[in-house]
């Protein structure tokens, strides 16, 4: 044990045990009455239960430009296909309220919009161009759609798509998909959770260990990726240090 006048703990949160953010030490905080907050996958992956056929045909396919929507949360930018799931930054944009859905046990619903700047009925005039003994997959790809996107309708129809154009296009503007589980926090791009704000004070010195401060993901909050984690993060130790500063007396 080194004795000190000031400690500053920035352990992380668990979201990368390989680098040491393995939330080891929660037990040690939690024993000393400070209240911490389970910590959570943040940025996260999640898991689809894809058909073994639908997962390796386009395990690793991206979904360019897409909208995300799950309940008032939306999103817009790019999704990948995984063997077990979803991932990518616009599911992350979402992964919050996603997450604590699944976490309380509602059904957990993700929408696709695979065209966000078509409208539907545009979709539905270029679904209906061409030959009228055209396969459906002749009239998806001359619609536009990549392959994953189309075995993206496919797969959460049962295979069973509309044959009616305007139907077909609602689809392609909001694909729902199941979601039934969170991946790994092991897997997770950052952690929620950690050192409730209120066991600390304003320089995120800790009210019931005085002269020990917390700072980075070890406190409970999230944000997205993109350069907002690491702001917030480079704050709070500035944050701790203009603390431990004032706790020494120092200027």
């Amino acid at each position: 044990v080194v004795p000190t006048d000031a400690t500053v703990l920035a352990l992380g949160g668990a979201s990368w045990p390989r680098l040491g953010s393995d939330g080891g030490w929660v037990p040690a905080l939690s024993a000393a009455g400070v209240r911490v907050a389970p910590l959570r996958p943040a940025n996260c992956g999640f898991v689809v239960d894809w058909t073994p056929a639908f997962a390796d045909r386009f395990a690793g396919a991206q979904l360019k430009n897409v909208g995300l929507t799950h309940g008032s949360a939306s999103a817009r930018g790019d999704a990948i296909v995984t063997t077990t799931g979803i991932e990518g930054g616009a599911v992350y944009a979402v992964a919050a309220p996603l997450r604590d859905a699944i976490g309380a046990g509602r059904r957990a619903i993700l929408a696709v919009d695979l065209r966000p700047d078509m409208a539907a009925e545009v979709i539905a005039q270029r679904l209906v161009a061409g030959r009228a003994r055209d396969s459906t997959s002749s009239r998806l790809r001359r619609a536009g759609l990549r392959a994953v996107e189309a075995g993206l309708l496919r797969e959460a129809t049962g295979n069973r798509l509309a044959l009616d154009p305007a139907a077909m296009a609602r689809l392609v503007k909001s694909v729902e998909l199941r979601v039934v589980g969170v991946q790994p926090i092991d897997r997770a791009i950052s952690s929620a959770g950690g050192v409730a704000l209120d066991e600390v004070d304003g320089s995120f010195m800790l009210r019931r260990r005085p002269g020990t401060f917390v700072a980075g993901e070890m406190l409970d909050w999230e944000a997205p990726t993109g350069g907002y984690l690491l702001q917030a993060t480079f704050s709070t130790a500035v944050a701790a240090a203009d603390g431990v500063l004032a706790w020494l007396g120092r200027p």
